[in-house]
């Protein structure tokens, strides 16, 4: 199957999109709590080599704590937005490549895997994008067609829509619950898909 053929695919089109805004909603939702000021884990400091001592020496810096989340928030965003998504995620490759050693060089348990995941989902995106990415190794972009439906603006909207629920949950809700955001932005995520297969019966029935 050729590189074409594959950026043809519905399905993989689709596992695009929606790996944007899974990352790209992690990011931002991980990002707010450090712009606040306020601590991300309620892990003990232990001293020494410990996880605790490590997000307590982050969170005494100030500065370097809000630029963390900063950082987080512009990334993630970006990819939420789907057009502006392959900058988004240069920009969140550097951002999750440190994060897995991080979680790599001290006692994080399951993390190194969930963080492994993002990092190995972050090159997915690069490769997807890669003809227009080859201009950094001073190759000439590669035009390529993908398909109205992954064109659609609709996927901005629920991107926008997506970061708003984030941001406002995560700014004015102190004792969030998890499962909740969670399962809000996947009933949004439902729906536009919802919407993108009514659009293209539509399109269909128009041919």
């Amino acid at each position: 199957m050729t590189r074409q053929s594959l950026k043809q695919s519905l399905l993989l089109q689709l596992a695009v999109i929606y790996t944007r805004y899974l990352i790209g909603g992690a990011f931002v939702f991980a990002s707010l709590i450090k712009i606040k000021g306020q601590r991300f884990t309620q892990i003990p400091d232990d001293g020494g080599h410990s996880v605790g001592h490590f997000f307590e020496m982050m969170y005494q810096s100030g500065l370097y704590w809000q630029f963390l989340g900063w950082a987080q928030l512009v990334a993630g965003l970006l990819l939420l937005t789907q057009r502006y998504a392959m900058l988004g995620a240069v920009m969140f490759a550097g951002i999750i490549g440190n994060i897995f050693v991080i979680t790599l060089s001290y006692d994080f348990g399951y993390t190194p895997i969930i963080t492994g995941l993002m990092l190995l989902a972050t090159v997915a995106l690069l490769l997807w994008d890669w003809n227009r990415l080859r201009v950094m190794l001073n190759l000439p972009p590669r035009e390529e067609a993908t398909s109205s439906l992954f064109e659609s603006p609709l996927w901005a909207v629920v991107g926008a829509v997506l970061f708003a629920f984030t941001a406002g949950y995560r700014l004015f809700i102190d004792q969030y619950n998890f499962l909740l955001w969670a399962g809000g932005c996947v009933g949004v995520g439902v729906m536009a898909l919802l919407v993108a297969w009514r659009q293209s019966r539509v399109l269909r029935m128009e041919r």
